[in-house]
């Protein structure tokens, strides 16, 4: 990243709620900036002077703070986060999360967030394993939010049990991750194709398609930051391509098919997030082609090269294979029938609605027939989990 990264760090009511302090200083030594969110029982455990020490920053408590008269709190720290951290997470502010409760500070912050989420739990053994809460959690999963489980131990109350909050190296470990610090792609050569095709049929005139780009970008961007060597192979795209180890620029269906197959054979995997054009037209025309008198005009087309399926005919043992499926109907149907006919690991499937939108809606399928339902969320956010998926199929190569 250019700039630090800002955590915003909501601190909730648990005894562990000190825990956080050494959290603090954690994260500015990796070079980030931290904004703190205390909520009422929080500032009851531990001073709010003690963040604002540690951080260098004022903690924010009220939704709409005395000092600052007419400023929308929780809509500035939801868009000032690259990611929301609550640590420790308490039962209570669990259960209101997950009902989609905003009555204070932090639940309307969590609410209005669009950076990934990362729950700590800390609280009694027996609250920890109560059915409700555990479906709280379960919720809260399902719609993304990353989970630290809480750790079996002595607990403040002197029982012993899971409740315990997890220890403050894969705490950290885990906020580095959802900003891309990961380091678990280093030196590992693999290709991303992004953007659209154009396939012209004059000199002025092409046929092409709404894809933005930005799932491809994304992706490239960081597994760069994760230490992979990337090739991007990218077409027109209305977002600029981050900075990788080899970036070719290709037009056509064709120029990219003969780009990926050209690199196919020194890279590990393939993730072929590119919208590619299914049909070119047959004859390009040399000169513009005026209009004339005729209400019709005819343009035969032939089909374009399907690249990942050539890439599957010839890549080498253990080269890992990533498909993506646009589909308008019958979503995880045609998904699984794509990732069979064409010889995929993993096939990442959203609807059309999500074409050239900054969110994105998926499944994520694999050769197992393992399913993986995600709701709208950011394609930064996407990219991370496809690429989580993506390493263990590499490393279960090595």
């Amino acid at each position: 990243m250019t700039k630090a990264p800002n955590i915003v760090l909501g601190v909730t009511g648990s005894i562990a709620a000190y825990k956080a302090l050494d959290l603090v200083g954690r994260l500015r030594k990796k070079g980030c900036r931290v904004t703190v969110i205390m909520t009422g029982n929080a500032c009851k455990l531990v001073g709010p002077a003690s963040f604002e020490a540690l951080s260098g920053n004022p903690v924010a408590r009220e939704l709409f703070p005395d000092s600052k008269p007419q400023n929308i709190e929780h809509i500035s720290l939801a868009q000032l986060a690259d990611v929301l951290a609550i640590v420790p997470a308490s039962a209570n502010f669990i259960a209101k999360a997950a009902a989609g409760i905003a009555d204070d500070l932090l639940t309307t912050v969590a609410l209005a967030v669009r950076a990934p989420v990362l729950l700590a739990p800390a609280m009694n053994v027996n609250m920890w394993e109560n059915r409700i809460v555990r479906q709280n959690v379960k919720r809260l999963a399902d719609n993304g939010w990353r989970m630290v489980e809480p750790e079996s131990g002595r607990l403040a109350c002197g029982a012993e049990g899971n409740g315990r909050l997890a220890s403050l190296d894969k705490i950290e470990n885990e906020i580095l991750c959802l900003l891309g610090w990961k380091d678990d792609y280093r030196d590992i050569p693999l290709i991303i194709t992004a953007g659209r095709t154009e396939e012209p049929w004059d000199p002025v005139r092409f046929i092409s398609n709404r894809s933005s780009g930005r799932m491809g970008m994304a992706l490239a961007e960081q597994s760069a930051r994760r230490g992979a060597k990337v090739t991007l192979i990218s077409g027109p795209a209305d977002v600029p391509a981050p900075e990788v180890f080899k970036h070719i620029t290709v037009n056509t269906a064709a120029q990219m098919s003969q780009a990926v197959l050209k690199e196919l054979p020194h890279n590990r995997a393939l993730i072929m997030a590119a919208a590619v054009a299914d049909y070119a037209p047959k004859n390009i025309a040399s000169g513009k082609i005026k209009k004339n008198n005729d209400d019709d005009m005819t343009l035969t087309l032939k089909k374009n090269p399907d690249i990942i399926q050539l890439a599957a005919g010839r890549r080498k043992a253990g080269t890992v294979l990533v498909g993506f499926a646009l589909e308008t109907d019958n979503l995880i149907a045609n998904a699984r029938k794509k990732l069979a006919a064409k010889k995929l690991d993993l096939i990442v499937a959203n609807p059309a609605k999500t074409l050239s939108s900054e969110n994105i809606q998926a499944v994520i399928i694999d050769q197992k027939g393992n399913t993986a339902k995600f709701p709208p969320m950011p394609k930064s956010r996407l990219a991370g989990l496809i690429l989580d998926r993506t390493i263990k199929l590499i490393g279960a190569d090595k």
